[in-house]
């Protein structure tokens, strides 16, 4: 009997011990039937493995891609964003400085090609001239009207004039290939700039901030961290004999420990290839049997785009895994959702 029980009795007013044996009965039956409750409460039919573990969630870092000064940082922990939405941005004074002369550089070229464009047109009009000159001086050379010196004059005058026409086209391509190149630097200063506004690379909330507005960082410098609230799972480690049934796709239930009156619906989406805690290699089958496997039971992304707001990491439960696909879950996993 209970002390207190005991004192109690030996010091309240005498009660009939029929009613003092039914009180102590009913404290006894009490009892253990919350001890039978607490050692069958982790009994599993056959075909179902058990195991604790904890709630996680795939991080993403937000990090610079250039280094330079954090401008600004609009989102703070605890904020849900959503794919592609701006989270912060970085310094780009000095990259519009540079785009700025780059596009200069874009202008001047254009210019240039206008030149070689006119120079080129120059060019044709005095090779038409000189080709009519040297056919008329060989048509009166061959009259005997002039000379043959003449006629050479005439005929040098028009190779040079198809040199000058010819260097007028090279003179053209050099400059519109300098078109090409200076756009080609405009559009990767423009990339540099647009990189320098930081986007959410997919939806979920915001766990950490790494840095603050002014802090100079390095290239691939993390400023907030993401949890992804639709890619959550619970990592558990199951022995040998129940790792080695356990397959891809296998049903699972999760129960956490804060709201154990609900039973959430999973799936095996992992199976480690190698075991844990223990040695690399094994000789006996007792020390074969020790082995650890990590198990992912990863939760429906349907239920958690639903209870997103409630999605939290390091919460613990406990995950429940039927091993045999033919074996009917019994009554007590059942899903059971708010």
């Amino acid at each position: 009997m209970p002390g207190w029980l005991r004192e109690w009795i030996g010091q309240g007013p005498k009660l009939p011990k029929v009613l003092v044996g039914l009180v102590v009965l009913a404290l006894l039956a009490g009892g253990g039937y919350l001890a039978w409750r607490l050692i069958n409460a982790d009994q599993l039919p056959p075909g179902f493995a058990m195991a604790n573990g904890r709630i996680e969630a795939e991080r993403v870092d937000v990090a610079t891609k250039l280094a330079g000064r954090l401008e600004e940082v609009l989102v703070k922990e605890g904020d849900t964003v959503k794919k592609g939405e701006v989270v912060a941005r970085m310094d780009t004074a000095e990259l519009k400085a540079q785009l700025a002369d780059a596009q200069a550089t874009v202008r001047q070229a254009e210019r240039q090609l206008d030149q070689a464009n006119a120079l080129l047109a120059q060019r044709e009009s005095e090779l038409t001239l000189a080709q009519k000159e040297y056919e008329r001086s060989k048509k009166l050379s061959e009259k005997g009207f002039t000379s043959k010196e003449t006629v050479d004059q005439r005929h040098s005058a028009q190779a040079t004039a198809e040199a000058a026409v010819n260097s007028a086209h090279a003179q053209i391509d050099l400059s519109k290939a300098t078109i090409e190149s200076a756009k080609a630097k405009v559009d990767r200063i423009q990339t540099f700039i647009d990189d320098s506004v930081l986007v959410a690379p997919r939806a979920g909330r915001i766990q950490y901030r790494l840095a603050l507005p002014g802090e100079v960082l390095a290239a691939g410098g993390k400023v907030l961290t993401l949890l992804d609230v639709t890619d959550v799972y619970m990592t558990v480690f199951l022995p040998t004999s129940e790792a080695g049934r356990v397959a891809i796709g296998a049903e699972a239930r999760i129960i956490f420990d804060a709201i154990p009156q609900y039973v959430v619906p999973a799936s095996v989406s992992f199976v480690a290839t190698e075991a844990q805690f223990t040695p690399k290699y094994v000789e006996t089958k007792t020390e074969r049997e020790k082995l650890m496997f990590r198990v992912k039971v990863q939760l429906p992304s349907e239920i958690l785009e639903k209870y997103a707001r409630w999605v939290k990491t390091g919460v613990p439960g406990v995950a429940y895994i039927r091993l045999d696909p033919d074996a009917p879950w019994p009554a007590s996993l059942e899903s059971k959702l708010p």
